[in-house]
């Protein structure tokens, strides 16, 4: 909020100018207002065992108009160089050839699936929605913490995030101009429809879901809601002659597109986990056949694998013929040369640990927060599979001041800006989610590790159209809310999440 004391940024001085009268009282009152609004629409988390509503801080996160431009470009310019890469990967595998990419590093990615091999969507889009978490370093530039291209989740927070905040500084949106959110379900649906197979006119699009006790179920509902589109689960659909149909009271309905939010292994018990009741047998053959397209598409987590995180900035250069606009944290690989591994093993104590397929935070060791005994367990799983691993230098991520109990306090945040392919254009929601570590000096802000998250405020400017500020397409058409389950925020693993459904399916099955 300051780049000297007490003065603070340019884009931050109406809220400062809102904030600055409040008492803390007035400020906790704001903030029960908040919580409230989301423990009210189901919009909660479970933190070990309890069930909260996901805490949202009062204290909005605001991009300036240039420093978005930046951002934007360079979230487009990633998700090209990716689907190239897809594209490549899947086929010709020319990347390899030229030794661009290392082979064995896409062959021992746990999410290489050669089964999505040849399937070619016709729009060529593979990554129909992308999520790419930001962070900015000491110096104030925006550098890139990973890419997440597989099953991406918390928009439906960006999206009520803004909804509650609208309601509880009513008067600093009155003073400040602010892009909004609201038309991502509309873009969501046009690039779905966008996807739809050869000949395919007026396509039918559903949302898939494991079902009310995945995790990010209440995301899924809302998505259906907004777009208008059906909410089914694996059961609902049935796949015959390579046709894929949604039992509906009215008999069965062909099914184009499928915005799908299950993991790989868990869409097709045919060619992935057998075990699996929460996806549909014969949904790749289908999409092979062309006959329906899967979003995003099968194979994806070879791109958003941590080591191939690395090669992200050759692969611009590769395929684009362009610098990256963002740049990575610095990250040493660890399974190609004795002598990084070395060096990484001896600064365990310096550097940040991260599995190079982990997801919600989950068994990232960071060194200087470490003990002793955590430290011997990491060196000892690091020499056993460097493969499994990447290290990274510690960076002490940007502060937004953040409401600590009655008291204004500085805490780290990112921020997972979200992306949108119609395969002619790359479209960057104007904001994206802020997640703030709440425990002082974390630097690990994913909700299921005790983080919360801010409304994003991207401001315009002069040099924005109006009409793109305004662009939301037509109203989709509303269809009745569906039931919505407890969240425990949109970071937690996928898998996970889906073997808790399945184990809960398999409980409630009739003898």
């Amino acid at each position: 909020m300051f780049g000297e004391a007490s003065m603070p940024r340019a884009s931050y001085e109406a809220l400062h100018a809102t904030l600055q009268p409040l008492s803390s009282a007035e400020l906790g009152v704001r903030a029960d207002v908040l919580a409230r609004a989301f423990l009210d629409q189901g919009i909660t988390f479970a933190l070990k065992g309890v069930e909260r509503p996901f805490p949202l801080d009062i204290v909005p996160r605001i991009i300036a108009a240039d420093e978005w431009r930046t951002v934007e470009a360079g979230v487009g310019q990633r998700i090209r160089a990716l689907e190239a890469f897809l594209a490549d990967v899947y086929g010709a595998a020319q990347v390899l050839a030229d030794g661009v990419v290392p082979r064995k590093v896409v062959v021992t990615s746990a999410h290489f699936h050669r089964e999505a091999a040849g399937i070619t969507p016709h729009n060529g889009v593979r990554i129909h929605v992308a999520g790419v978490d930001l962070i900015r370093d000491e110096q104030g530039t925006f550098r890139v913490l990973e890419d997440n291209v597989r099953v991406p989740s918390g928009v439906s927070y960006v999206m009520e995030n803004r909804r509650a905040m609208a309601h509880v500084l009513p008067e600093v949106f009155a003073s400040t101009r602010v892009q909004p959110v609201d038309s991502y379900p509309a873009q969501l649906l046009r690039a779905l429809r966008a996807a739809a197979p050869v000949g395919v006119s007026e396509p039918t699009v559903v949302v898939l879901t494991p079902g009310v006790f995945n995790s990010a179920y209440f995301e899924h509902a809302l998505l259906a809601r907004e777009m208008g589109v059906e909410l089914v689960e694996g059961r609902d659909l049935i796949c015959v002659g390579n046709e894929v149909a949604m039992r509906t009271t009215a008999g069965e309905q062909r099914v184009d597109v499928i915005y799908r939010r299950i993991d790989d292994e868990f869409l097709d018990p045919v060619h992935f986990r057998a075990d699996s009741v929460v996806g549909c047998a014969g949904l790749l053959n289908a999409a092979r056949a062309g006959r329906v397209t899967i979003a995003n598409a099968v194979g994806n987590g070879v791109a958003d694998d941590k080591l191939l995180y690395t090669y992200v900035p050759d692969l611009i250069r590769y395929y684009l013929d362009e610098e990256p606009i963002l740049p990575n944290v610095e990250t040493y690989r660890l399974d190609d040369d004795a002598d990084v591994l070395a060096h990484v093993l001896d600064r365990l104590d310096e550097l940040v640990i991260k599995p190079v397929d982990g997801s919600g935070g989950a068994g990232i060791v960071i060194g200087s927060q470490a003990t002793d005994q955590e430290l011997a367990r990491l060196r000892e799983r690091v020499e056993k599979d460097p493969r499994g691993w990447i290290a990274q230098r510690e960076v002490a991520l940007s502060m937004v001041p953040t409401l600590v109990g009655n008291r204004l306090r500085a805490r780290h945040v990112d921020l997972r800006p979200f992306a949108v392919n119609d395969g002619e254009k790359v479209w960057v929601l104007p904001g994206g989610l802020t997640r703030v570590a709440l425990p002082e000096g974390a630097l690990v802000v994913n909700s299921s590790q005790g983080g919360g998250s801010k409304d994003t405020w991207v401001l315009t400017d002069g040099l924005t159209d109006p009409a793109v500020l305004e662009e939301a397409l037509d109203p989709p058409v509303t269809v009745a809310p569906a039931s919505q389950g407890p969240d425990p925020g949109p970071d937690l693993g996928p898998v996970s999440a889906q073997q808790q459904q399945q184990q809960q399916a398999a409980r409630s099955t009739p003898c």
